[in-house]
Formats: structure tokens, C-alpha cells, sequence
């Protein structure tokens, strides 16, 4: 069993970015134990070197430390990382706790949307020495109308690519000798793999998510 984190970074009610990982958790292999956390308004302002930090902080160490793989999706607020996600980073950088950890980033903007968010997420995680998994590292662009009643995206092909890229976190840990499959989803970039969308129509850059 590979355990999978799931880390927002906005705190808004009803964000896109926040209903695209608990989509995760429902639609996660069997061999996944994908945990969304709950806890980032919560975590106070960070202290460098807090030798007894607060329970909140404690819990969100333990629950990395207790995780195989981070997951992070994230909107740009400012053309950087939103404050308390940074703010999270910098409790968990403190701690140690991101050192040999595996992560990646699941973005569900159009590209040119989150670039500074997502390139200062992977700063801080190479400098608090988490091992970023670029295979499991996706763009699909997503309408917020996706997201239904009960705060899940509806859209199958996100339920695809989070198999995906959740599976290729499971092999990353459990090597296999059988041949390196290719993913189901269709890949658009050198860097990384993209999933378009062309049938509705774009928001503006100050659309929130």
C-alpha cells in the first residue's frame, strides 16, 4: 500500500484545485491510500526553529512523515505560491520532514495560469530535499463546472489521469520488472504531460480557484 497526501493550496470553499485532489481519493487504485489533508487555514504563522510548535503543526509532520508520496495542487495568487501553502512548506523545511520525501503537483489551469505558484512549489521542495516525481507531474486544464454537488470533478478524464499519475507514484516505490507502460491520458509537452481542453470556453486569469 502506497500512501498518497493530498495538499491544496487554497483555502477557498469550493476550490477547483481542492475538488480535483478529493476526486483522488475516490477514484485512488486499490494499492493507494490517498489522504486528502484537512488542516492548512488552520496552521499558525510559522515560527523558525518553534522547539515545541503547535498540535496543528505536529499533526501535519506526522502526517507527512507518515506519507509515501505529497501531492500538491495549487493556484497562483500574486504570480507565486499562495501564503499558507508556503506557509505549510516552511513548517515542514523547518522540521526536516520533506527530505528524501517523493512528491509532485497535479495543476488544473491552463498553462501560463500557475507558472509562478507551481515553479516556487518545486523551489521550496528541491530546497527542503523532497524528490520531485516529474512522471506523475500533470496539467489538465478543468471547468469549475465539473465539480458536482458533492464537491467531486465529474470529468472522466481527470478520473484517468489521477490513475495515472497515482499508479506511476505506486512504481516509483515498488519497481517492477515488466515493461514501462505508456499513460492512457494524451501527453502535449516536452516537460510535462498536458491534457487540453477545447470544447468550453477559458477564464480570465483573475478568475479565482
Amino acid at each position: 500500500m502506497t500512501c498518497v497526501l493530498l495538499i491544496s493550496g487554497s483555502t477557498r470553499e469550493g476550490s477547483l484545485h481542492s475538488a480535483a485532489l478529493r476526486t483522488a481519493v475516490r477514484v485512488a487504485p486499490y494499492e493507494v491510500d490517498a489522504v486528502f489533508y484537512p488542516g492548512l487555514a488552520g496552521l499558525p504563522a510559522f515560527v523558525p526553529g518553534d522547539p515545541a510548535p503547535p498540535e496543528s503543526v505536529a499533526d501535519l509532520r506526522r502526517r507527512v512523515i507518515a506519507a509515501d508520496v505529497l501531492l500538491f495542487s495549487t493556484p497562483e495568487y500574486a504570480g507565486s505560491l499562495p501564503g499558507s501553502l508556503k506557509n505549510l512548506l516552511d513548517w515542514l523545511v523547518d522540521g526536516g520532514e520533506l527530505t528524501g520525501k517523493a512528491a509532485a503537483w497535479l495543476s488544473v489551469v491552463a498553462p501560463g495560469r500557475d507558472d509562478g505558484a507551481r515553479a516556487g512549489l518545486e523551489s521550496v521542495l528541491e530546497h527542503g530535499g523532497a524528490r520531485l516525481l516529474r512522471p506523475a507531474c500533470v496539467r489538465l486544464p478543468l471547468d469549475i463546472r465539473t465539480v458536482d454537488e458533492h464537491g467531486l470533478v465529474a470529468d472522466p478524464r481527470l478520473h484517468t489521469a489521477l490513475r495515472d499519475m497515482l499508479q506511476a507514484m505506486v512504481r516509483s516505490h515498488t519497481p517492477s520488472p515488466e515493461p514501462r507502460r505508456e499513460p492512457s491520458w494524451q501527453v502535449h509537452s516536452s516537460m510535462y504531460p498536458v491534457i487540453s481542453r477545447t470544447d468550453m470556453p477559458s477564464f480570465g486569469r483573475r478568475t479565482p480557484f
